[in-house]
């Protein structure tokens, strides 16, 4: 008689007869997917703040000097002149905001600033809303060039913007006979009181300046078109893949700028009481300054508008300062603004790297 044949090894005698050390690592052992998911550490976080905010201390920490040193300078009224100072340049400032976080740059402001007060100046005679309006469509189609220009045809936007720049310049020219002619506002018109008026003691320029940066804020931290902005600015390729309209969002930030940059200089025109020429020369570095001082960064993709208005009061006061000493010329404020930009971009490289090393 044959004897029985041995069983077929089951697979749970081979799994359970296996070397133990050919089995699978426990679900514990297996790597990890949290790293890319939980939130940021505090070391990271506290250079993003630093970032992002650090101008606001250098402010607090120069404005405490300098009241130390020139009881004059903390007076109401020397604050009052300081903010009415500053709020042209903060309101352009805040375009070039918007256009540097989509990775761009303006260079054109300066002359459209310029333009938009001479614009109004002539319009004034006819009342409020001529002053404000033409100089507001005429800056806003140079934008909206800039951004037809650099966001459908594709157009290097320095390229672009420096022609705008020598355009709008010599429009100015051309409007002017050469600068020979200049254009007046009405004493006591609507249009001079919305330059050289007050309410609770700051001037009405100011209180715009605060309105549209609020308006900026709500705009880029509120809105899918902001953080389309930061989208843009991080990577174009990426963004188009995403669906968003990169085209559509670059033409309407290089019209925000012109839009903004005339408005600066009507308010201007209003406050001087004319339309002066030789104005915004030199300007748009001035907004770039104070914006990449704020915490924006020039290769796109990230920055703040509160950032900038600290870094536009930031050069104001530092020009008030050197205003105070007395014995420095206002070149030296060219001096003490460009050493805060490069420590500032130095510093921001810092802190990337730190931010990508933890």
């Amino acid at each position: 008689m044959n004897a029985p044949r041995p069983a077929e090894p089951t697979a749970a005698s081979a799994s359970a007869t296996a070397d133990p050390k050919a089995a699978p690592a426990p679900l514990s052992d297996a790597p990890s997917v949290r790293a890319e998911t939980e939130e940021p550490s505090g070391r990271e976080r506290l250079l993003g703040l630093v970032q992002r905010q650090g101008v606001l201390a250098v402010l607090l920490a120069v404005i405490l000097v300098a009241s130390l040193l020139y009881p004059s300078f903390a007076s109401l009224d020397n604050a009052r002149g300081v903010t009415a100072q500053a709020s042209f340049l903060a309101i352009v400032a805040l375009g070039m905001t918007l256009v540097i976080i989509t990775g761009g740059i303006d260079l054109s402001v300066g002359s459209v600033f310029a333009l938009g007060g001479v614009l109004a100046a002539w319009a004034s005679p006819w009342g409020l809303l001529p002053a404000l309006l033409v100089p507001l469509l005429v800056c806003g189609a140079i934008g909206l060039v800039n951004g037809l220009l650099i966001g459908r045809a594709g157009l290097a936007p320095f390229i672009v913007t420096l022609a705008t720049l020598l355009g709008a310049r010599g429009l100015l020219l051309a409007f002017t006979d050469e600068g020979a002619t200049t254009y007046l506002v009405p004493k006591g018109s609507a249009f001079a009181w919305l330059g050289g008026g007050t309410v609770w003691g700051f001037g009405i320029p100011v209180l715009i300046a605060l309105a549209l940066f609020g308006l900026g804020g709500l705009l880029l931290q509120r809105t899918s078109f902001g953080q389309g902005l930061f989208a843009v600015g991080g990577s174009s390729d990426a963004a188009t893949l995403m669906g968003l309209p990169v085209a559509r969002t670059k033409v309407l930030v290089y019209t925000l700028s012109g839009l903004l940059a005339g408005l600066a200089g009507a308010l201007n025109a209003a406050r001087l009481t004319s339309g002066v020429t030789i104005l915004g020369v030199g300007m748009e570095l001035d907004a770039i300054s104070a914006v990449v001082i704020g915490g924006t960064l020039l290769i796109g993709g990230a920055g703040s508008v509160s950032g900038t208005l600290w870094g536009v009061l930031l050069l104001a006061v530092i020009q008030n300062l050197i205003n105070q000493i007395g014995s420095l010329n206002s070149s030296y404020q060219s001096v003490v603004s460009g050493g805060f930009l490069v420590v500032v971009v130095v510093a921001q490289r810092y802190l990337a790297r730190g931010r990508r090393s933890t």
